[in-house]
């Protein structure tokens, strides 16, 4: 009854605060449409993103508005605020609605809109105007200032500037009273910029040469910034307030102009804390726990129909999620809250980018639940016209992962092949993990892929070496991987999808006293008998798996799919039963190889190819010596010298 009369109060003071003004908040950023500059003038694509009272502008927000993208939501214009600006005209500051949220009364948009600007200028465009609402810790009722910095002046490596991108929820709740550190994800199409956050200011001595902030310079009281990686380190102290975080992105060519403090470019971010008191009860917040990571950057072409699942898990009995905050790209669709088990919620996003949106697209949710809880921060970048890697799914024979079917005891080394070359994971805790299926989905070993020294990556390949090997005679075992266990080369590093599929790569551990004379039947092993070695032919032998061991089985147990962060899947250990019937036998032929034999095998075959070569070379090394010392004869004899001479000199005396 106290947490339903706390909701009451509290919806009726926030609808109260809400309804004040239409501000909040938003960012402007710019880029090339070729990083090549080419003739006198650069065609430059101009991206500005606002978020508003959503009631402000009706007909309001809805999935009808935002698939129909019409009609857009605000008003004003992004105006030159330098003293001038060569090749730009006011911009409209309406936008094609992306996202809202009903209990916030907020909606968001963007638009974009492309401008034929001269070689080597720069110039500040900024919206302003008033007022932000009643309910702000600083600011209240005051004008707003959002500046960003347009630039098409060469960089020292003879290319074009793209500017940081930085993004954020427009509303992010925060407890009050206690300390709170918020990170800000802010990256850069140019991948070996180094990037920095400041506050923005009043002050014209910045890039910008202009008010930056308006009344909400220094909006967070007594926060706190570490510009390096944009991580804001504050407490909010009243409750049902808002806190307005005013900050500037800025990239920097390398160290010497980051030093400098000479950025090239200047992006702004504006977006809210809203402070709430310790709720009474449970209080742990809901969490977005999946299908990707926070910060996850996924590679897609325009055209694609990509879809992502925004997972989220609630703690507190009774709770559920009711509603969301959202940052997502134009086009992209976002399906109603769903339920599908006990104390799990998901949203399916579905999207088709195109063209113009090339480049680092970026997603951000919170979710809220029935004790107006909110998530933390879950953003994740889609970039626009590259691909991701595929890890390439392992075949029987000659297939793209190695070892695969049945493999002795003491291997160490595993290795995968992905679509295109891949470096490690930019993220720490993301990781590949080995199960035994026969112990019931017991977890046998992980590595961090971000940092671990048994996993290197060389190209296509993922290589895995174990120090030890700790595989058991006669048990399955299978691989899976989480998110961006291989990751592309470009930019952020577009990362592969999840493998949770127990089937996906699948080895056992051959069991040799399960090999004698005397036939049994197995499960799921097949019956065999050991005898001599075969003789190999040219042709591929369907038998054998990559390791070269004839199969024993293709079935391994039965598994149930899991994610590497929950618990692990459940199965049955195979048995073992005796004949069962009475002098009927079937026989199949095990190729034993042991790690010596292998090695003699191969000896065998260099030792001959050596010797051939050698019989063939001796005859040809003779000949050219022969003819080398023969030569050099000729040359530095010295009574051929004198010869030579002595006949030009003959010959000197006949032409004259």
């Amino acid at each position: 009854m106290m947490i339903k009369t706390s909701l009451v109060v509290y919806v009726f003071i926030f609808g109260c605060i809400i309804n004040a003004s239409h501000f909040r908040g938003g960012t402007i950023t710019s880029r090339p449409y070729n990083a090549t500059p080419s003739g006198s003038t650069v065609p430059v694509i101009i991206r500005e993103r606002w978020s508003w009272r959503r009631s402000a502008y009706p007909p309001v927000c809805s999935p009808a508005t935002i698939s129909a993208q019409n009609p857009m939501i605000g008003a004003g214009t992004l105006n030159c605020e330098s003293t001038s600006c060569p090749g730009y005209t006011a911009m409209s500051i309406s936008a094609y609605c992306t996202d809202y949220s009903v209990p916030l009364d907020v909606a968001s948009g963007e638009y974009y809109a492309t401008y034929t600007i001269p070689l080597n200028v720069a110039f500040s465009i900024g919206f302003t105007g008033g007022n932000w609402f009643a309910a702000l810790a600083v600011g209240s009722n005051g004008y707003w200032s959002v500046i960003g910095r347009v630039s098409t002046i060469l960089r020292p490596d003879g290319f074009l500037n793209t500017s940081p991108v930085a993004v954020s929820l427009p509303i992010i709740y925060k407890q009050i009273n206690i300390q709170q550190v918020h990170v800000v994800q802010m990256s850069d199409f140019d991948g070996t910029d180094l990037l920095k956050c400041r506050w923005s200011t009043s002050a014209t001595s910045t890039i910008n040469q202009y008010d930056e902030c308006a009344n909400v310079c220094n909006g967070i009281p007594g926060a706190n910034l570490i510009g390096v990686n944009c991580t804001i380190v504050f407490t909010l102290t009243t409750a049902y307030y808002y806190a307005a975080a005013a900050l500037q992105i800025e990239d920097f060519f390398n160290a010497a102009a980051l030093s400098a403090n000479t950025p090239m470019s200047s992006v702004p971010l504006q977006f809210l804390f809203y402070g709430y008191p310790a709720p009474t009860g449970c209080g742990t917040p809901p969490a977005i726990i999946g299908q990707r990571p926070n910060r996850a950057c996924i590679g897609v072409m325009p055209g694609d129909n990509v879809t992502e699942i925004v997972i989220t898990q609630v703690y507190c009995p009774g709770t559920s999620i009711v509603d969301t905050v959202s940052s997502v790209p134009i086009g992209m669709s976002k399906s109603s809250i769903l339920n599908p088990s006990t104390n799990i919620y998901e949203i399916i996003l579905s999207w088709i980018p195109i063209s113009s949106q090339y480049g680092p697209q970026a997603v951000c949710f919170g979710t809220v639940d029935n004790n107006n809880l909110q998530s933390n921060q879950w953003c994740i970048t889609f970039l626009v016209g590259f691909k991701s890697p595929q890890v390439i799914r392992p075949q029987l024979v000659q297939g793209s992962a190695s070892p695969i079917g049945t493999v002795f005891q003491n291997q160490t080394t595993f290795s995968i092949q992905t679509s295109i070359s891949v470096n490690r994971p930019t993220l720490n805790g993301t990781n590949i993990y080995f199960w035994d299926s026969t112990l019931g989905g017991t977890l046998v070993q992980q590595y961090d892929c971000g940092w671990a020294p048994e996993v290197t990556y060389t190209g296509f390949t993922i290589i895995i070496r174990f120090p030890v090997a700790p595989w058991l005679p006669g048990h399955f075992y299978y691989v899976t991987m989480d998110s961006g266990v291989a990751s592309g080369t470009e930019f952020c590093g577009p990362e592969s999808a999840p493998i949770t599929d127990p089937t996906f790569w699948v080895f056992n551990i051959w069991n040799p006293a399960l090999s004698s004379t005397t036939t049994t039947t197995t499960t799921p092993f097949t019956t065999a008998t050991v005898t001599t070695k075969p003789t190999s032919t040219t042709s591929i032998n369907t038998l054998l798996t990559t390791t070269g061991i004839v199969i024993t089985t293709t079935t391994p147990p039965t598994t149930t799919a899991t994610t590497s962060t929950t618990a692990p899947p459940t199965t049955a250990a195979p048995t073992t039963t005796g004949p069962t019937t009475t002098g009927v036998t079937t026989e199949s032929t095990v190729a034993v190889l042991y790690p010596k034999d292998f090695e003699l095998i191969c000896l065998e075959p260099i030792a001959i190819l050596n010797t051939a070569l050698f019989t063939a070379l001796m005859p040809i090394q003779g000949l050219v010596l022969y003819a080398a010392f023969t030569k050099l004869s000729n040359t530095f004899n010295p009574s051929k010298i004198k010869a030579q001479a002595r006949h030009k000199q003959r010959m000197r005396r006949i032409l004259h």
